[in-house]
């Protein structure tokens, strides 16, 4: 088969091509990403029950925490009375024996490593001085010092401490112990490593974001940005500010399948957000990572699946969402001498963070009763006059090839001609079995290109799996490989791409597959992952125009692009065919004097999976070589030839 690459520049391929969607589902920030280690650190947790428009919650302020060694020789209680703050109004008391306090489950139990520093940070008060033992409790009931801290205050005080072990902990409980009997109150007790990045993120979380060297950063959400209802919707102003101080939310995933059968309720019923990674650490990450900011911003709607819940436009309450969004804006953008920007800054950013883009509604679509794109409207004249160089993005609902889509792509084509930056991009989602990725390499083809695309949220679920046991195996992450040789070769009209979702925590699990997985200890990246990785990292300015006859008839998807910075070529081959292909480079005289070439190789059994025992079974492998102008490509292979 023969490649003939030709003189002829292709496309513009926009910087931010291929990004990073995160939401907090499959206990991503909690319990993942943001590098907290105890759970219900502020005795706020709610137990979230119910269904689609009759859900409830019941306080259980002691979720996670347990008198020790029994409630014979300690007790744990909640209080409100001169609490910390009225935002989080809870804390709990300990009385306790000597040798004796309270624990806490931390998720799958503790982990901390023998050599390694953390950081233990609680407010506290005593009526007498009370000396503390801060332990790693063992599975065999082993204490293990970490620190000692002295209470020494009868009003609310903060105290820090480094913990140290000189052995390794896992499964453990984290537990703080009274050297004398007494009794003293606690309140927002956290614990990080030192490592963790931006001393906020979990590191090698934030070490495989960076592996992906994202254009962009779409957050928070996803679903929590709607919620199950309003009141759980996510409130940014609750996000920022001290992390004692931010107030305690439900998850939107905390009641996600529950039905009759298991009585409303489930395994993850106590998934709440805290909100200690908030906006300004999201912020903090896209600068971390380089990836420019892109938050969803609710519009008065709930979740359109959850529930029926909405805001009237003529409600007072709804010019309170658009307000949300301009100081928002303020608080990315603003100078010190704003009242956002004034925060942003005393939070410790003094620069603005170069907001650029801003969703507009998660995965909303018209329906009689919701009239999203008046809302729309209404949110983009309210920004744009007052910051008419955002870039917003808009939403074709939750699927594709449906009358909403249709309708929703009806309404930007009519608009956008009439306002220059009306939109920026149309947010699209699709979770497709691999067969469709496949059959639908050219899906842009023949979009208007007046309008841009946002692939959003997309991938390849295969079918032959149960729902929530989907594995990223070889199978979905090659036919996204193929898919988005037409998304880099259309990229004059797909301007941003994320695969969704982002984490998933073992055993915490809402929603499969999703990109990176992870335990207490360790993380793996998916096949998927390693995809998503090379088309970020070796893609070029524009694609060249390219010919390959009868590739496609043959399951053999490629795409070319050229970096001038680099003088570097990428050709990009998917063989998702079950033979071995050979592919002969043909290349136009302009590009004859390119001699070096480096081969980057994704390949595999089509059902084989990355995991925390086997995390590198899909990886990829390098190889240098004088260029080869007949490239043999295996079956089942992603492969990237660089041209210099």
């Amino acid at each position: 088969m023969e490649l003939r690459v030709l003189q002829e520049k292709g496309v513009d391929i926009q910087k931010d091509l291929i990004g990073i969607f995160f939401e907090d589902i499959n206990y991503g920030a909690d319990g993942g990403i943001y590098a907290e280690m105890i759970e219900n650190r502020s005795f706020e947790f709610l137990d979230a029950r119910g269904d689609k428009d009759k859900y409830f919650q019941i306080y259980d302020g002691l979720y996670g925490w347990k008198a020790y060694p029994n409630q014979e020789q300690a007790s744990l209680k909640i209080e409100v009375k001169d609490a910390l703050n009225t935002i989080n109004p809870h804390y709990a008391v300990v009385k306790a024996k000597a040798g004796s306090g309270f624990t806490n489950k931390a998720y799958d139990g503790i982990y901390v490593e023998q050599g390694k520093s953390y950081r233990l940070s609680f407010w506290a008060k005593a009526e007498h001085p009370q000396e503390l033992e801060i332990a790693a409790i063992t599975k065999t009931d082993e204490k293990v010092k970490l620190a000692t801290v002295q209470v020494t205050d009868r009003n609310w005080k903060k105290y820090e401490v480094i913990c140290k072990t000189d052995t390794d902990v896992r499964n453990g409980l984290f537990a703080i112990l009274l050297k004398e009997a007494g009794e003293v109150c606690f309140d927002c007790i956290s614990m990080f490593p030192q490592d963790a990045v931006c001393g906020v993120f979990r590191k090698d979380l934030a070490d495989k974001l960076q592996e992906l060297q994202p254009g962009f950063i779409r957050f928070p959400g996803g679903c929590i940005v709607e919620g199950n209802e309003l009141t759980n919707r996510y409130q940014w102003k609750h996000t920022v500010g001290p992390i004692e101080e931010r107030k305690a939310n439900w998850n939107r995933w905390a009641v996600h399948e529950n039905c009759a059968e298991n009585d409303y309720t489930s395994i993850y019923s106590h998934y709440n957000q805290t909100y200690g990674l908030g906006y300004y650490e999201y912020f903090m990450l896209c600068e971390y990572l380089g990836a420019k900011p892109l938050p969803v911003a609710n519009v008065g709607l709930a979740c359109q699946y959850q529930s029926t819940q909405l805001i009237e436009r003529t409600d007072m309450a709804y010019q309170e969402f658009i307000q949300d969004v301009l100081d928002l804006i303020e608080f990315a953008n603003g100078a010190e001498d704003t009242k956002w920007g004034a925060l942003r800054a005393s939070m410790g950013h003094k620069e603005p963070f170069g907001l650029e883009m801003i969703g507009i509604g998660n995965e909303q679509w018209q329906t009689e009763r919701v009239d999203f794109f008046e809302r729309y409207d209404d949110f983009e004249k309210a920004i744009h006059d007052k910051y008419p160089e955002i870039k917003l993005i808009g939403s074709a609902g939750p699927t594709v090839h449906t009358p909403t889509y249709e309708a929703a792509w009806k309404n930007y084509y009519e608009k956008c001609p009439e306002k220059e930056n009306y939109t920026y991009a149309v947010d699209e989602h699709y979770y497709m079995e691999p067969e469709w990725f496949l059959a639908n390499t050219h899906f842009y083809d023949k979009y208007d290109r007046s309008v841009k695309v946002f692939a959003g949220e997309y991938a390849a679920h295969d079918r032959e799996e149960s729902r929530l046991t989907h594995k990223n195996n070889w199978k979905c992450a090659l036919a996204e490989a193929a898919f988005l040789t037409g998304v880099e070769r259309n990229a004059d009209v797909v301007y941003l791409s994320s695969y969704a979702p982002l984490f998933a925590r073992i055993g915490y699990t809402q929603w499969a597959p999703d990109l990176i997985w992870f335990d207490d200890k360790e993380s793996y990246g998916t096949p998927s992952f390693y995809v998503q990785k090379l088309f970020s990292r070796y893609t070029g300015a524009y694609t060249l125009e390219s010919v390959m006859q009868e590739g496609e008839e043959n399951q053999l998807f490629h795409v070319v692009s050229y970096n001038p910075e680099k003088k570097c070529m990428y050709i990009k081959l998917v063989n998702a065919a079950e033979k071995e292909q050979e592919v002969r480079l043909n290349l136009s005289d302009k590009w004859n004097d390119f001699v070096n070439q480096e081969t980057v190789i994704l390949t595999g059994e089509l059902k084989a999976v990355n995991s925390i025992t086997e995390p590198t079974k899909i990886c990829p492998t390098e190889r240098k070589e004088k260029r080869q102008d007949c490239i043999k490509v295996p079956a089942h292979t992603m492969m990237v030839v660089m041209l210099s």
